[in-house]
């Protein structure tokens, strides 16, 4: 068995094999990092009439990437005032001697920029690179330079470079979460050598894949929260698969075997099942590439990558550091911890949900569908400075903003157009200006080549807004069809805020066909497994339910705002758009690693000869304590990203540990008892012709029974 043969070669060549993971892993690190690749976050890309018009925009407007720095003033005596003047002046200076703002518009000197009361006013630095390229010492330096909070005059800066700068990349989330499975785990072994290892092989396994993903990151261009969430899926996995070959390798130890005995045996079953675990992960992100969008794409390889490195150290690295523990795997011990006493709880609470099987089930079902409602009013958009934390320059801004011009100021809409005369743009501009939900035209502004013009448009309402989309949509399918029609021009509606729109639509348009994906490889891979159609579609369900339950609680949380300032979020907020899309894939492969280890267990018990009641029983049993283990670890570490600053990858964070958390409480503990002693004998169900199709070899269970943790 090519499992066996890996484990003993690691095993006994373990100096080797350390010392190459230790030096494979630096080289890689010094490469990844030292050559990383620039994040891209622009999701504007296809055929989108947002993509168009940035397009457009490069080709005609090379000075204006269409992205830029906005500085609001407020002041109280007015900004025409000799007192505030010199020092709006001095602000707008200092934009204008960044580095890549190639044009700005004075309040002074562009009508329009000046609010009617005469105490706020705003000047626009166009930047001829996007925000991403933008350096950030450079904003910051501006930042420091001209934001004043208080006084007769504030000034602040806003824009997507300005929200750039002022978030934190890093932050102590990831800290805390590898503390709170060090905390887990020495409750679960009640060894800090055997909690030492897991922690050992995951970081090692986390920090090979990122220093590949950033290396990646020149052939396939990620966004910038790619690595974060490929770190946040890699610790919890990599610590969970190392946690069960531990557990086993504990086991077999127990039993009577030798170290290296002991070492291939749980290569060979909880080994395994890691690989057919992480493998499900893998195929489930690669379900992303059905949004044919490159932004994704790139960040499906880039989860999967931190991934693979994980399974690679769980069955290489790790039997070689077994190795070196051998027998002392449980000295160190923590006085009261790991131990079992008597019978298992879960075993009793089994018994106790199959004794009323119809009220549990319904009972279940009721919380998860509750849960979900909410996700029924989930809108989409990506946020902006009216989303950052409140001491952010930003979220200042967008407020002196939105006091002195209307919300949609902040958010304005850029519409293109390629061909048509200058009579055609003003006809275009008379129109959009008497739109409902428009505050404000600027006048439109030709090309230096003669073919294109620009017009800058300004909402009524905010970005994050609902009538915002429905007005962009209106402008698209009604208003410029109605002017420009015939006049052989092409226009389209771009800008941040509507590129922000198209990713929203198309997510919405392409999601029905990633989770058909996603769920029908997973219900293959599952058949194969556990050679039973009725359990793979049971899984299915229940992982359906879990997300949708996940999609209601972060719905309520950020949209509607219950407890969302004690979880750290600033303000209501829609869902930020890819977040929902993320967490589909990624939630539906780790709830099937769960399955597996649960259900295959049960599987195994049943062909023994016992019948499917008490496999039922015995298996949950036995896999109870090393699943509530790897379930809190992840939990612990997702939820730890509530304390970072980036406000999508928190609600990221919030989604995948809701849903961990249900999957391993409400699912594991009380659906799948229920549902499958209701089917009784026909949980096994398998078509004879699906059968023969299949392969008879199945993948061991991970067995964590006698000597297994206790959490």
């Amino acid at each position: 068995m090519r499992l066996a043969r890996l484990a003993r070669i690691c095993y006994r060549r373990r100096r080797l094999t350390v010392a190459g993971w230790i030096v494979g892993t630096i080289a890689v690190m010094v490469l990844g990092f030292g050559f990383a690749a620039e994040p891209l976050n622009d999701f504007s890309g296809g055929d989108s009439g947002s993509a168009k018009a940035s397009d457009l925009l490069d080709e005609h407007f090379p000075d204006q990437s269409g992205d830029s720095i906005t500085l609001a003033v407020r002041a109280d005596a007015g900004v025409q005032s000799p007192g505030a003047k010199p020092k709006v002046q001095q602000a707008i200076d200092r934009l204008a001697k960044t580095p890549h703002v190639a044009s700005v518009s004075s309040p002074y000197e562009t009508p329009g920029q000046i609010s009617p009361d005469g105490k706020t006013a705003f000047a626009t630095g166009n930047l001829d690179v996007p925000s991403d390229d933008m350096p950030k010492p450079d904003v910051t330096a501006l930042l420091d330079d001209v934001r004043s909070d208080t006084g007769p005059v504030q000034v602040q800066l806003e824009g997507a470079a300005v929200d750039v700068a002022e978030t934190p990349g890093g932050g102590p989330s990831e800290a805390i979460g590898v503390l709170a499975a060090i905390v887990i785990l020495l409750v679960a072994f009640g060894s800090v050598l055997a909690m030492g290892l897991p922690i050992l092989t995951a970081l090692f396994g986390i920090g090979s894949g990122l220093a590949l993903i950033m290396l990646l990151g020149h052939a396939l261009p990620a966004p910038s929260f790619a690595p974060i969430v490929a770190a946040l899926i890699g610790l919890g996995v990599g610590i969970d698969y190392a946690l069960f070959i531990v557990t086993r390798y504990r086991e077999e130890l127990h039993a009577g075997k030798d170290p290296e005995e002991a070492t291939v045996k749980a290569v060979t079953t909880a080994g395994r099942a890691v690989l057919f675990a992480g493998t499900t992960v893998v195929i489930a992100l690669m379900g992303l590439f059905v949004m044919q969008q490159s932004l994704l794409n790139a960040v499906a390889v880039a989860a999967a990558t931190a991934v693979l490195m994980t399974m690679l150290g769980a069955v290489t690295l790790l039997p070689a550091l077994l190795g070196f523990a051998g027998r002392s795997i449980d000295r160190l011990r923590v006085p009261g911890f790991g131990r079992t006493r008597g019978r298992p709880l879960a075993e009793r609470w089994a018994r106790a949900v199959q004794a009323h099987p119809v009220v549990a089930g319904l009972c279940a079902a009721a919380v998860l569908l509750v849960l979900a409602v909410p996700a029924l009013s989930m809108r989409l958009s990506l946020p902006d400075s009216s989303t950052q934390p409140h001491d952010h320059s930003g979220y200042k801004a967008s407020q002196i903003m939105a006091a002195g011009f209307g919300p949609g100021t902040s958010a304005p809409l850029v519409l293109v157009t390629e061909g048509g005369t200058g009579a055609d743009a003003g006809r275009l501009a008379a129109a959009v200006r008497e739109t409902p939900g428009i505050a404000a035209v600027q006048p439109p502004r030709t090309s230096q080549d003669g073919a294109a013009s620009i017009l800058m448009a300004f909402p009524t309402t905010g970005a994050q807004d609902e009538a915002t989309p429905e007005l962009v949509h209106e402008l698209r399918d009604d208003v410029i069809p109605r002017v420009m029609d015939g006049t052989g021009a092409e226009t389209y509606v771009g800008g941040p805020n509507a590129g922000a729109i198209d990713f929203a639509d198309d997510v919405s348009t392409r999601l029905p066909w990633l989770i058909a994906v996603v769920v029908g490889l997973s219900l293959l891979l599952l058949v194969g497994l556990v050679r039973s159609v009725t359990v793979a579609l049971q899984a299915a369900l229940m992982n359906l339910l879990s997300i949708a339950a996940a999609y209601g609680v972060l719905t309520a949380v950020v949209q509607w705002g219950w407890a969302g300032s004690v979880l750290g979020f600033p303000t209501d907020m829609p869902v930020t758009t890819w977040v929902p899309l993320m967490m589909f894939p990624i939630l539906f492969g780790l709830s099937m690693d769960y399955e597996v280890f649960l259900v295959s267990r049960i599987r195994e018990t049943y062909e023994s000869g016992v019948p499917t009641r008490e496999a039922v029983a015995l298996g949950l049993s036995r896999t109870a304590r090393v699943i509530t283990a790897a379930a809190a670890i992840m939990v612990m570490v997702f939820l730890s990203v509530l304390l970072g600053a980036d406000v999508a990858v928190k609600q990221m964070g919030l989604g995948l540990g809701v849903a961990i958390l249900i999957d391993a409480t409400i699912v594991r503990l009380l659906l799948v008892p229920a549902l499958m002693e209701l089917f009784g004998e026909a949980n096994w169900w398998l078509p004879r012709p699906l059968g023969r199709l299949l392969p008879s070899r199945r993948v061991p269970a991970e067995q964590s029974s006698q000597d297994g943790v206790r959490v």
